[in-house]
């Protein structure tokens, strides 16, 4: 796996938290719903990301059981925000002390198809925020998920406001600049972009940062699921759009510094 720091290594200092050191994770999906398996490799990211000084680290979306599964299957995995994956992925946040955003199938209330969702679980393992997927891509989405009415509200960390957006959501200029108008300073966003779509990560995100004065880092999934190939790509972007880390195809854990403005 690829673990090459493309940006300054310095450590920056959690207490006034003037920088804000990232890690995102490139990875293949697990088997479907081997979330067994994921969390015992998340907990190995999580280690090799706290180590070298980040202080979150980002998954792909849906990656703790798998994307393309049957959607009966899928609503049987879907967990409330405060269930056992939750409860595990605290664990690890705390046992590391690195806040963790991460992607999985969130149980809707009222027993209709579950929300494609992120959380985002700090170093003493709160739950901080839970983002449900507002633009479905295609049947992938349609037929598996129910799209959540508006983007969720950014969270405060450290002195940064942070929003969380959904792979397809991040290439909306509606989602992104309604974060940045409720004074988020850093999207995190949690995508599963599969080939041949590009365009999004060297085009769109790159423009949309810059447009709304907003950093985003795009963490991508890689490998496949069935038919479907996942581009990687990930990338981190500063708010003038300036792309200050990227990652190529493969496996990658990459790590980049911003600097707080």
């Amino acid at each position: 796996m690829d673990t090459t720091d493309r940006t300054n290594p310095a450590e920056p200092s959690v207490a006034n938290a003037p920088t804000l050191r990232l890690a995102l994770w490139q990875t293949p999906h697990p088997a479907p719903g081997d979330s067994v398996t994921m969390l015992q490799r998340l907990e190995q990211a999580a280690a090799e990301a706290a180590t070298r000084g980040a202080h979150w680290l980002v998954t792909p979306e849906m990656a703790l059981t798998g994307y393309l599964i049957d959607p009966a299957r899928l609503v049987a995995l879907a967990e409330p925000a405060d269930g056992p994956l939750s409860a595990a992925v605290a664990a690890i946040a705390q046992r590391y002390r690195i806040g963790i955003v991460y992607g999985w199938p969130e149980r809707h209330p009222d027993g209709a198809r579950p929300y494609n969702a992120v959380q985002a679980i700090a170093p003493d393992g709160q739950r901080l925020a839970v983002h449900r997927k507002v633009h479905l891509f295609g049947r992938a989405d349609s037929e598996r998920f129910t799209p959540a009415p508006a983007v969720a509200a950014p969270f405060d960390w450290q002195g940064w406001r942070i929003g969380l957006l959904i792979c397809y959501d991040v290439e909306q200029p509606s989602a992104v600049g309604a974060l940045a108008r409720q004074g988020a300073r850093l999207i995190l966003a949690p995508t599963a972009n599969m080939l041949p779509y590009d365009d999004a990560p060297r085009l769109t995100v790159p423009r949309l940062a810059a447009t709304y004065r907003v950093g985003i880092a795009y963490a991508n999934a890689c490998g496949a699921e069935s038919s479907t190939r996942y581009g990687g790509l990930s990338l981190v972007v500063e708010a003038g759009g300036k792309v200050i880390a990227a990652a190529g195809r493969g496996p990658a854990l990459l790590f980049a510094t911003l600097n707080a403005k």
